[in-house]
């Protein structure tokens, strides 16, 4: 998710001078060479595939303490079968989900997360009728669960979509989950939660599925979800994820006025910008900075860990890095007349595919794992366009960070009622800049590109992380990443 508001923006520079290190920027891609800060350049080693090792969608659900009403720990979902149609005119979403699950522990029935708005119409449970109902947010289907046995459930559903409310102050915090526009278009963000206002869901960070979604729509509309494209049979729309995803990187976007433009990304990689006719217009010159974007990102933290990548544009105030497919918000830039802010904010995103959507966070106290990596990621990357050293913006962090820990508590305890807000993005970013400052350029980029290597498809803890810095680098960061993520004031 991008920074919110009162987190640090990179200084103005000159616009000459922001041409120029742009230039140098991208001689320095071409040639494997990247600028790390004014006037400092290091050879970029060349991107590493990923080798996910959570190919068949196994994970190790823990219950979630900040919000402990969703998900459920005692199963694992290791695919989501999803077919969806979507009838604008009656505002009615039918699905039939189709869910294969490993249950960890004995229970008399099976819980995922459903809302309201929808009405079971069939259930089974390997193929035999069972009876499942909606209720508090709960889809629950009377037939005992065995632990150790892998069971297939197919829910038949339907309903008229409704978000729920998002537990933040932040300025572009709006309802979570599927959202119905006034002409009958379908658009989504739900981080923490919100996957389950369209689908059954397990619907916490540390059960990652593999899925396959096919949205049919009506003749001339187009539908948006995350994963690889497939085939598209008449207004049936398919995407398939053959590597895991959290169900709070999914997304789905239908309407009328979208149009497709293809690019081409690093290593051929393809990438899919979806905009709205005569709506986003002015957006799309920093759109079709991706491939760039993603190489820079390449250079220093490996390979882009998916096989697609792509953006696509909803009537929203808020950015969320869904996995192959970011999501960004029309109205992202708020008032500004300039487009520019909206570079750094892609870039923000991008990079969450490496440090969110490969390694995600096994519960939500550490989001701060995902954010503080995008947000330092962002700030190196602002610091080499626009020709500043990165101390300039460390400095300027710290005075935010102040803030942030006055107000909002430090990292690693964030308050349920303050979902992502500023003490998530800017305190990690300047603990990940201290490790930097005392590792040096190689060292830090190799333990990055190491991070997400290693764990690509699972979801990780502190204790993961912090265990992980110090067999890295061999030396013990216990009291630096303790200090920065747990002290209440920020860190000498």
């Amino acid at each position: 998710m991008r920074r919110p508001t009162g987190t640090p923006r990179p200084p103005r520079t000159p616009r000459f001078v922001a041409a120029l290190t742009a230039l140098a920027v991208a001689s320095a891609t071409l040639t494997g060479c990247t600028t790390t800060g004014q006037g400092r350049i290091l050879t970029a080693p060349s991107p590493q595939p990923l080798d996910p090792g959570n190919l068949d969608g196994t994970s190790t659900p823990v219950a979630d303490t900040l919000y402990p009403a969703y998900g459920n720990p005692a199963i694992d979902v290791l695919h989501y079968g999803l077919a969806l149609t979507w009838a604008p005119q009656s505002r009615t979403l039918t699905g039939t989900a189709t869910l294969k699950l490993r249950v960890l522990r004995a229970e008399p029935s099976l819980r995922l997360d459903l809302t309201s708005p929808f009405t079971v119409t069939t259930t089974t449970v390997d193929g035999a009728a069972a009876a499942g109902s909606v209720a508090g947010g709960k889809l629950t289907v009377q037939r005992a669960m065995t632990a150790g046995t892998t069971v297939t459930l197919v829910v038949g559903y339907s309903g008229t979509p409704a978000p729920v409310p998002m537990p933040s102050h932040r300025g572009d915090a709006e309802p979570l989950g599927l959202t119905v526009t006034p002409d009958g278009g379908l658009w989504t963000m739900q981080e923490p939660f919100g996957a389950s206002t369209w689908y059954p869901a397990n619907d916490q960070p540390s059960d990652k599925a593999l899925y396959d979604i096919s949205v049919t729509v009506p003749e001339g509309w187009e539908a948006i979800a995350g994963g690889t494209p497939g085939p598209v049979r008449g207004s049936t729309f398919s995407y398939s994820s053959a590597q895991p995803v959290a169900t709070y990187l999914t997304t789905l976007a239908v309407g009328e006025q979208y149009r497709q433009e293809r690019l081409t990304g690093p290593r051929d990689l393809p990438i899919t910008l979806w905009t709205r006719t005569g709506t986003d217009d002015r957006l799309l010159p920093v759109l079709r900075k991706a491939p760039e974007q993603l190489r820079w990102l390449e250079a220093r933290f490996g390979q882009y860990p998916f096989p697609s990548a792509g953006a696509v544009i909803v009537p929203s105030r808020s950015a969320m890095e869904t996995q192959q497919m970011v999501t960004i918000g029309g109205d992202v830039l708020g008032d500004s007349k300039s487009v520019t802010p909206l570079d750094g904010i892609m870039l923000h995103e991008y990079a969450h595919q490496w440090f969110g959507d490969a390694v995600s966070p096994a519960a939500w106290k550490d989001v701060w794992l995902n954010e503080g990596w995008a947000t330092y990621a962002e700030a190196l990357y602002t610091a080499e366009r626009d020709g500043y050293d990165i101390e300039d913006w460390a400095q300027r962090a710290r005075k935010s960070d102040a803030d942030a820990r006055q107000r909002l508590g430090p990292p690693a305890n964030p308050r349920a009622d303050s979902f992502a807000e500023s003490n998530v993005y800017v305190c990690p970013a300047l603990m990940l800049h201290e490790l930097h400052k005392a590792l040096g350029d190689e060292a830090f980029f190799a333990l990055a590109r190491a991070w997400v290597s290693q764990h690509a498809g699972t979801a990780q803890d502190r204790a993961a992380f912090t265990a992980f810095v110090n067999r890295q680098t061999g030396k013990d960061f216990t009291k630096l990443i303790d200090a920065w993520l747990d002290s209440p004031t920020t860190p000498a």
